[in-house]
């Protein structure tokens, strides 16, 4: 069908060494109306929440490398891949992809972003679930 989105297929999973720098988050999508009185009125406009994923920490040289390599062969944000979450009750990482439990299919959100300083890395790297 002309026009078509079709659904993100990962080929790829993110190395358990990198799935460890990350918070997890969650984002409910809302609408809102405000009103001239300074009331509002809010509805939800998801049934569940989106997650996400941030760093948590400061990196070292080789853990930013293996970051950056893997996201430019993920071409930025373009090309979706599968996360396994550690702070999943059901987490069970598999390095193949195969095992459903505890994988989330993500994409990288932002532009890569980083700064040096002494032996370590400060790098805004985030996580969206897109599926």
């Amino acid at each position: 069908m002309p026009g078509s989105v079709q659904n993100a297929a990962p080929t790829t999973v993110l190395p358990w060494s990198l799935s460890k720098a990350f918070t997890h988050s969650r984002e409910y999508i809302v609408k809102e109306n405000e009103y001239p009185d300074g009331t509002s009125q809010r509805g939800l406009l998801v049934s569940t929440s989106r997650k996400r994923w941030n760093t948590s920490r400061r990196l070292t040289a080789s853990i930013l490398a293996s970051f950056r390599t893997f996201y430019l062969a993920r071409k930025s944000w373009l090309e979706p891949f599968y996360f396994y979450d550690p702070w999943d009750a059901n987490f069970a990482y598999d390095p193949t992809g195969a095992s459903s439990t505890g994988r989330y299919t993500v994409r990288f959100a932002g532009s890569w972003d980083q700064m040096v300083g002494m032996r370590r890395a400060d790098c805004e790297i985030a996580l969206i679930e897109i599926a």
